[in-house]
């Protein structure tokens, strides 16, 4: 790890009360970032900049329902107004819910939009022109669902291709600005989202048990396993890269669904 390599940037990190977004915003502010977290429990956000202060690092609070175009846009006006720029976006909130064509309401369909699709593409509008002077980079955290096709859980994988689209159409029109729009597509990573989507702890351990046979290298992910991945996106040793979906799961993306 490269010690100090986002020295005097400011990265703007959502869902970081938990999983890959708490993972990503530690591990920016080890190497040197300001980092704003964002979601909506406050407590849990005090504590983790309470954590990341205690190691050393700056990191600033604004709680907020990223559903909430108003909470979307003083998340970004009171990071820019606190460390004055903006260098790097990173969108890690996101839901699922599990439901097929016949039995997804549209309520939980707009719901799952609204989070994992519209909350992005307008904090990507907000944070881009403080974003472009500084040619800076988002990093978006979409889903092996986004391009691979599993059953039960139609409203996700629908969201996740979406995400994924729009990453690849903003890395073109923003790549003469000089900057970059990537995606991280993770398998199944030990988190609290499945959980939070429903799973009680006996059928949450038995979903992890199987999916070490479904992704082949053996395991599920780990959050860490993702919070390298990003920030290198996020990095300047990533210069040349943009518009990807990279995929990071085991494998899980080269096989039939199972």
């Amino acid at each position: 790890m490269a010690d100090n390599r986002f020295e005097g940037k400011v990265a703007l990190v959502t869902g970081t009360t938990s999983g890959i977004g708490k993972a990503t915003a530690l591990r920016l502010a080890s190497e040197g970032a300001k980092v704003a977290v964002t979601a909506r429990r406050e407590e849990k956000l005090k504590e983790l900049v309470l954590e990341i202060e205690g190691a050393g690092g700056s990191a600033f609070a604004v709680p907020g329902d990223l559903t909430r175009a108003s909470d979307r846009k003083r998340l970004v006006d009171e990071t820019v107004a606190k460390y004055e720029g903006l260098d790097i976006l990173v969108n890690a909130a996101g839901i699922i819910a599990f439901g097929t064509i016949e039995d997804t309401s549209l309520e939980v369909w707009q719901k799952m939009f609204d989070i994992n699709v519209v909350s992005v593409f307008h904090l990507m509008q907000l944070a881009l022109p403080h974003i472009i002077p500084r040619k800076g980079n988002i990093v978006n955290v979409s889903s092996v669902n986004g391009i691979r096709s599993f059953p039960g859980v139609l409203a996700y994988n629908s969201s996740k291709s979406a995400l994924d689209q729009l990453t690849r159409c903003s890395a073109l029109e923003l790549a003469p600005a000089g900057v970059r729009v990537n995606n991280v597509n993770p398998g199944v990573v030990v988190t609290e989202l499945h959980r939070q989507a429903g799973l009680d702890e006996e059928k949450y351990a038995a979903f992890l048990e199987r999916s070490k046979t479904t992704h082949p290298l053996g395991r599920v992910g780990k959050v860490e396993d993702l919070a390298a991945l990003i920030t290198f996106l996020a990095s300047d040793e990533a210069g040349w890269i943009t518009g990807d979906t990279v995929n990071i799961d085991g494998g899980r993306h080269l096989t039939c669904a199972r």
